[in-house]
C-alpha cells in the first residue's frame, strides 16, 4: 500500500515521511511530494496533471520512513529523552517500521495554480490529490488593532502585514511590532527556556513534550509584556496556532505569524495592546479572558505526595503511614495508578456488570475483592480524611481499550458524536505516542461533557475523593479535526485543555465541592481553572532551573496556582543536594508536590519520597532537613491562604517574577528570584555545590528570617545558604508575623548542616 497524507498527521514539530513539504507550497519556491511504501518496493512514480498536460516523474527513495524536524515550526527540545517505556514510545513516534519514504520535487507553480497528482507503484496507486500554489498578498483578511492609544497602535508595522492565500482561502497571516532597544519581553505562557524571551522564537502550540521541553510548552498563551520605558502588553485574540519571533530575525521587531489552517475566507484577527506596567495590564487581560471565582481551599497549600508506582490501597496507606512516622504530615495524596486504565472510572480489580448503553455506574454497582488492589476505596478515602489528608485521582480525556465497559463507551462516543471527529466524518483517533488510537471526548458538546462527567460523579459523591489530576490535555492534533461547536482543529485544538479542565470544575461544583484540578496543559482561559503543574521533568539541575522559568512565565500569564514535581520525576532519584534545594524552593511555590514516574516496580525503588531518596543516597542529612521544610510549609499555610485570596481579588499571580514588582534594570540578572505574595522574596539555590548567592533586594525594608539581618532596598547583597535553608527575605512590616514561622524549626544534626 502506498501512503500519502498531504498535511501529515498534525504533529506540531515533525515533517512526516509521507506528506507535502512544505504542506502549503508557495508559488515559485521548491516543494516535495512524499509518500511511503513497503520496504521491498524498488520504484515509485508520481503522475502529474498540470496545465492540461500529464507527465510521470520517477520518485527518489529517502530511505527508512522516519519523520524529521519541521523547518517552519521546528522549535527543538533541548535534549534527547532517555530510558523507560515513555521514552521508547516518544522515540518511535512517526516512524513507519518496515517502510520506505519516497520524494519527488514538484514542478514550479504560479500563484493559485492547481496541480493534480497521484503516486503509482506497479498495480498499486493512490487516489488523485489536488495542490494549490499559495502566495503572500497584501489582502486576504483583516487585522484589527485594539490599542489604548494611537501612539501604541503605531507599534504595529502596517507595511509588514501579509496574508498567505491560495485560491479563495487564506492560510496564514504575518505582521510585526516595533521593539525598542533595551526592552524585555516576558510571557507567552509557560516557558522553560528563560523568563525574558527577547532574542528567541516562541511557538504557541499546546504540546506534550516528554521532558526537555526547550522551546515547547504544555501551556502556551498568546499574551506577553513588553517591559521598558513605555511598557505595554499584547494579546493575540485567537485559539489558532501562532508564533512570535522576538527580535531573533530582526533585532528591532517582534514578528508575528498566525495559521488559518485548514483555510478560511477573509479571516478576522484581533490584536489587543494594553498600555501600562505589568501589574496594571495583567488584570485587564484576565478580565477579558477568564478569572478565578475563588482560590483553592487551604488544604491545597499543604504537602502533596504521589508516585505512579502506588497502585494498591495497601501501598498508598503504607506510604502515608511511613510519612507520618517520619514526622512529615502530607495534606494531599494524588493517586495516579488507581484505575483499570481502560475506563478511567473503575478501580483496578473491581467487579461489575458493564452498561451496554454507556450509562454511569454507582458505587453499589461495584464489588471489590478482598485480595484485589483496592479492597475498599471508600474506607481508604475515609481513613485519609480522618488523617486530614485529601485525595485526588488521575484522569485523561481518552478511551483507549475496546473491551468491556470501555468498548461500550467507545461505541456510545462514536454513535452519539461524543468524541472529536475528523473532517472526513470519521472519529478522530489519538495520533500521539501516548494511548495511540484512543477516542478523545469532545467537551464542546454539552451532552458529551455531561455524559463523561456523570460517569465520575460517584467518585465524588460516594467514594468521597476531593479532586482530579486532569492529565493529558494535549491529544488534539491536526487542523482536520471538527468539534461539536462547529470549530475546526486549527481553531480549537489549543483550547481543548481549557474545555477539559472546565468540565471537571463544573462537575465538582455540581457535587458541592470546592473545585480542585491539577492540570498540565492549558491555554488562554486556563487562569480560571486552578491548579497546574509543569509536566514531565528529569531529576537534573538543568530541569530545576527550567522549571523555575516555567513557573514564573506561567504565573505572568495568569496561572496563579502552579507547582512542579520538585527535583524531577523521571530517571534515577536525585542527589540529596538537588532534592533539598528543589524542595526548599517548592516550599515557596503555590503548590508543593513530589511525584515519581512508573518504573515497573523494579529495584532499586525510584520513589521521590524523602525516606527513599535518603536511603538511596545513604545520607542522614536529608530527612531532618526535609522535615524542617515541611514544618515551615505548614506554618506558611495561613499566609498562602491570605495571599491566595488577594491574588484572586487583584488578578495577580501568587508567585511573581521581579519585573512585576519593579522597573529596576538590574533585576534581569536575577531572573530566578521571585515574590511569593506581597511579603516574601525567594532566591533559590540552583547551582550544584553553591553555599551562597547574590540576591537582589527590592525597595523597602526587609528582614532575613534565618539570621535577623536587615536590609534597605534596592540593593544587591550576598546571602549564605546551608543545605537546610534557602535565601529568603520578608518585608519588615510583616516580620513580626512571618519571621516566627522560620524559628524553632527542627535543625539538622550537629556537623552536617553544611553541604561541603
Amino acid at each position: 500500500m502506498i501512503r500519502h497524507r498531504p498535511l501529515g498527521r498534525g504533529h506540531a514539530y515533525l515533517v512526516e515521511p509521507d506528506q507535502v513539504v512544505p504542506s502549503r507550497p508557495i508559488a515559485g519556491t521548491p516543494y516535495e511530494l512524499r509518500a511511503t511504501t513497503k520496504d521491498d518496493v524498488s520504484e515509485l512514480q508520481v503522475e502529474l496533471s498540470l496545465r492540461g498536460t500529464r507527465s510521470v516523474i520517477e520518485a527518489c527513495s529517502l530511505g527508512p520512513a522516519v519523520p524529521a524536524i519541521d523547518p517552519l515550526y521546528g522549535v527543538p527540545a533541548e535534549r534527547v529523552v532517555e530510558e523507560g517505556h515513555l521514552s521508547d514510545a516518544v522515540a518511535r513516534l512517526g516512524a513507519q517500521e518496515g517502510r520506505l519514504s519516497w520524494a519527488v520535487r514538484g514542478p514550479e507553480l504560479v500563484p493559485n495554480e492547481r496541480l493534480r497528482y497521484r503516486f503509482v507503484g506497479g498495480r498499486d496507486r493512490t487516489r488523485w490529490f489536488g495542490l494549490e500554489a499559495c502566495h503572500w498578498a497584501p489582502a486576504g483578511g483583516s487585522l484589527t488593532v485594539d490599542a489604548d492609544s494611537t501612539s501604541l497602535a503605531r507599534r504595529v508595522v502596517t507595511d509588514a502585514l501579509r496574508w498567505l492565500v491560495g485560491g479563495t482561502q487564506t492560510y496564514r497571516c504575518r505582521f510585526a511590532l516595533d521593539l525598542g532597544p533595551g526592552e524585555h519581553v516576558v510571557g507567552f505562557g509557560e516557558r522553560f527556556n528563560g523568563v525574558d524571551q527577547r532574542g528567541k522564537r516562541v511557538d504557541i502550540a499546546v504540546f506534550d513534550q516528554y521532558k526537555g521541553q526547550g522551546g515547547r510548552s504544555y501551556m502556551p498563551v498568546p499574551f506577553a509584556f513588553v517591559v521598558g520605558a513605555e511598557p505595554f502588553a499584547l494579546h493575540l485574540v485567537t485559539g489558532r496556532r501562532s508564533r512570535f519571533d522576538i527580535g531573533a530575525s530582526r533585532r528591532d521587531q517582534l514578528l508575528v505569524e498566525v495559521d488559518f489552517e485548514p483555510g478560511e475566507v477573509d479571516p478576522e484577527l484581533t490584536l489587543v495592546l494594553f498600555a501600562g506596567p505589568p501589574k496594571v495590564t495583567l488584570p485587564r487581560f484576565l478580565e477579558r479572558t477568564g478569572t478565578l471565582r475563588t482560590p483553592p481551599p487551604d488544604w491545597a497549600y499543604r504537602l502533596w505526595m504521589s508516585s505512579n508506582e502506588w497502585d494498591s490501597q495497601d501501598r498508598v496507606v503504607a506510604e502515608v503511614k511511613r510519612s507520618e512516622r517520619e514526622g512529615i504530615f502530607p495534606g494531599v495524596v494524588v493517586i495516579e495508578a488507581w484505575s483499570d486504565e481502560s475506563t478511567f472510572v473503575a478501580f483496578n480489580d473491581a467487579l461489575y456488570e458493564p452498561h451496554a448503553d454507556g450509562s454511569p455506574h454507582r458505587l453499589a454497582d461495584f464489588s471489590f475483592p478482598g485480595k484485589g488492589r483496592w479492597p475498599d476505596p471508600k474506607a481508604m478515602v475515609d481513613d485519609l480524611h480522618a488523617r486530614d489528608i485529601r485525595v485526588l485521582l488521575w484522569q485523561i480525556p481518552l478511551v483507549y481499550s475496546r473491551k468491556g465497559q470501555a468498548g461500550f463507551d467507545r461505541k456510545a462516543m462514536e454513535d452519539r458524536h461524543y468524541c472529536v471527529f475528523r473532517r472526513d466524518g470519521k472519529p478522530y483517533r489519538n495520533r500521539g505516542w501516548w494511548f495511540p488510537g484512543a477516542l478523545l471526548c469532545d467537551f464542546t458538546n454539552p451532552e458529551a461533557r455531561d455524559w463523561w462527567t456523570a460517569k465520575r460523579r460517584y467518585l465524588l459523591d460516594e467514594v468521597g475523593v476531593d479532586g482530579f489530576k486532569t492529565d493529558g490535555g494535549e491529544h488534539a492534533w491536526g487542523s482536520d479535526l471538527v468539534y461539536a461547536d462547529g470549530t475546526t482543529g486549527g481553531e480549537s485544538n489549543n483550547l481543548y485543555p481549557v474545555h477539559y479542565g472546565a468540565a471537571y470544575h463544573e462537575l465538582m461544583r455540581a457535587s458541592g465541592r470546592h473545585p480542585v484540578t491539577f492540570s498540565r496543559a492549558g491555554f488562554t482561559g486556563s487562569s480560571a481553572i486552578p491548579c497546574h503543574w509543569a509536566g514531565d521533568e528529569d531529576s537534573t539541575w538543568e530541569a530545576f532551573r527550567a522549571s523555575i522559568s516555567a513557573g514564573l512565565t506561567a504565573s505572568a500569564c495568569g496561572i496563579t496556582f502552579w507547582g512542579w514535581d520538585f527535583a524531577g520525576f523521571s530517571g534515577d532519584v536525585p542527589t540529596t543536594e538537588l532534592y533539598l534545594r528543589a524542595a526548599a524552593m517548592a516550599v515557596f511555590c503555590p503548590i508543593m508536590q513530589y511525584h515519581s514516574e512508573y518504573n515497573h516496580h523494579r529495584t532499586p525503588c525510584r520513589d521521590r519520597t524523602p525516606w527513599n531518596v535518603a536511603a538511596r543516597n545513604d545520607d542522614s542529612r536529608l530527612l531532618p532537613a526535609f522535615r524542617r521544610f515541611v514544618q515551615l510549609r505548614e506554618r506558611l499555610v495561613p499566609y498562602l491562604s491570605e495571599q491566595g485570596r488577594l491574588a484572586v481579588q487583584r488578578r495577580l499571580p501568587l508567585m511573581r517574577a521581579l519585573f512585576l514588582e519593579t522597573d529596576d534594570e538590574r533585576i534581569w540578572e536575577f531572573a530566578d528570584e521571585y515574590m511569593l505574595g506581597d511579603d516574601i522574596l525567594v532566591a533559590p539555590i540552583t547551582a550544584e555545590g553553591a553555599l551562597d548567592r547574590r540576591v537582589y533586594v527590592p525597595a523597602g525594608e526587609w528582614v532575613d528570617p534565618w539570621s535577623d539581618d536587615r536590609f534597605t532596598g534596592p540593593v544587591i547583597t550576598e546571602r549564605s545558604a546551608p543545605l537546610d535553608e534557602i535565601p529568603v527575605l520578608v518585608r519588615a512590616e510583616r516580620a513580626a508575623v512571618l519571621v516566627g514561622h522560620f524559628k524553632r524549626l527542627g535543625s539538622m544534626p550537629e556537623g552536617v548542616s553544611q553541604l561541603l
